[in-house]
Parts: structure tokens; C-alpha cells; sequence
């Protein structure tokens, strides 16, 4: 079976030789004398040139050529020896403004942090969040050895900020520290007292709701979630301690549950049942 090509090819090459055209003898052969001729002096070379030294192509011209069926391996690697460069580094130096949403440093790794007003995306670029003016800043506080990335809305403004100044946040608003609310007399119904024996808590009437505040016909505001809970409490209403001991208490739970099982199951065959008549 492997010899098979072969065969065919060098048929295939005698048959096309075969079919030419015969030419005279003397267009192969040089000018010779009669005496060095290649031919036999016979009648019948004379009169019926050999096919082979007849035709037009030269001999041992039918050789079987075998070329590559894939690609060599400098082929292969010869795309990806010198590729384009990625473009890495800063886009926008120390000092510059910039909007949000602008790519301030492209980096492979975090070379660079998201300082103020600053993110990083998942290619680790690194971009604004706030318009400003941009800084490269180190913050020992907040750790030791990394480098920040962050805006600034002032053109002399600097990073890092003190750890307790106020920073400033979106629309060109100071943070400031959140003031405790102010709780007036009358508003809860718990009151604490606090003497040499310890601290002591009591009760005190209830705020109505019906005589709050309306947010709309129909609708009014509640009592909290901790009010309600202690609801239990306020009328005396106490519920028995549990008793890991107690086995008849468990055995009569465990009997409920087997129970409840047991008459779910009946009317889940009762409706199969009833499935079944219908069809």
C-alpha cells in the first residue's frame, strides 16, 4: 500500500512521454561524426528514433518532489518574536488636571496604588474618580513602603492628609465629625439610674402612635423594633425556662413532629390518589 503512490506517479510520467510528439534525433544529440555515434548503425534506429531521446525534455527529468506539509519552526515563531508594545506607564504627571474617568497610570501589577479620590480598574489602571489635580504621594500610615496615586481639588493642595483632618468629598464639601442626636425627654420608655449600688433601668409610659407624626392618611410612625419585643415584658407574660433534663417535654415535641409528618404525607397520597381517578 505505501509503494502505491510511487508507482502511479512514475506511470503517470512514462504515459506523458509516451504521448509527445516525436522530434528528429539530431535536435538532442550534438553534431557528432558518423564514427562516434551513440546509436547503432541499424536500419531500424535510423528509421525509428528511441521516444525517450525523441522528446523535448531532458533525461532523468521525472523525480518525485516531496514538500513541506506544515509550517517550519521559525515560521511559526517568527510572529511573536518582536511584539507591539503595550504602552505602558503615566499618562498624566504631577500637577496635571484631570476629569473623571481619566487614565492617569497603565501598569502589569501593582507598581502604583488608588490613593484620593483615585480607583483602579482590572487591568490595574489606574484612574480618576473626582476632577482635580494629580499627585504622586507616599503615606507611612497607611503603610510603609507602597506609593499612591490620588487627586486633589486645590492646585497647592497635598497628600496624604493629616489622619485626623477633615478630607474633601464630592461637590467641594468638607467632611466633618457626625454630631450625636439630641434625644428629647418623653421620646423613650426606658430610663436609666445609675447610684453606688449600680445601674439601674426602669419603664416608663409609652409614646401613643397614634398621636405622632403623620406621614400620610392612613399611615403613621411606629414604635421601634426593641419596643415591640419587649411588649412580652411590659404586661408580666414570661415564658418557662428550658430544661435540657426534661424528657418528657422532649419526648412530647419529637411525638408532635412525627405527627405533623405523618398527616402531610397522608394528604400528599391523597392527592396523587385523586390525580390517578381523573385520568
Amino acid at each position: 500500500m505505501m509503494l502505491q503512490p510511487r508507482l502511479l506517479t512514475s506511470l503517470r510520467a512514462l504515459g506523458g512521454v509516451i504521448a509527445r510528439p516525436t522530434t528528429p534525433i539530431t535536435r538532442l544529440l550534438p553534431q557528432q561524426s558518423t564514427s562516434h555515434s551513440l546509436l547503432p548503425r541499424t536500419a531500424s534506429a535510423a528509421t525509428t528514433p528511441s521516444p525517450i531521446l525523441s522528446s523535448n525534455l531532458p533525461l532523468f527529468s521525472f523525480s518525485q518532489v516531496r514538500h513541506a506539509s506544515h509550517s517550519a519552526q521559525g515560521a511559526a515563531n517568527k510572529h511573536s518574536r518582536d511584539p507591539a508594545g503595550k504602552r505602558l506607564g503615566a499618562k498624566r504627571t504631577g500637577g496635571e488636571y484631570v476629569v473623571p474617568g481619566c487614565i492617569i497610570f497603565r501598569q502589569r501589577g501593582t507598581k502604583w496604588f488608588p490613593g484620593e479620590n483615585c480607583a483602579m480598574g482590572r487591568d490595574h489602571t489606574i484612574y480618576a474618580t473626582e476632577a482635580g489635580y494629580v499627585r504622586y504621594y507616599l503615606d507611612p500610615e497607611r503603610h510603609s513602603e507602597r506609593k499612591y496615586i490620588g487627586i486633589v481639588f486645590e492646585k497647592e493642595g497635598k497628600l496624604p492628609t493629616p489622619r485626623n483632618a477633615p478630607t474633601r468629598r464630592k461637590l467641594n464639601r468638607v467632611a466633618v465629625p457626625r454630631l450625636p442626636e439630641i434625644i428629647e425627654e418623653g421620646q423613650s420608655d426606658l430610663t436609666v439610674l445609675m447610684n453606688e449600688s449600680g445601674t439601674t433601668i426602669g419603664d416608663v409610659a409609652a409614646v401613643d402612635a397614634g398621636a405622632g407624626k403623620q406621614l400620610r392618611p392612613g399611615y403613621m410612625w411606629r414604635e421601634a423594633n426593641w419596643q415591640i419585643g419587649r411588649a412580652a415584658e411590659k404586661a408580666g407574660i414570661t415564658a418557662e425556662p428550658y430544661k435540657k433534663d426534661n424528657r418528657w417535654l422532649a419526648w412530647r415535641k419529637r411525638q408532635a413532629r412525627a405527627e405533623r409528618v405523618a398527616q402531610m404525607k397522608s394528604l400528599k397520597n391523597k392527592k396523587k390518589a385523586s390525580k390517578k381517578a381523573k385520568r
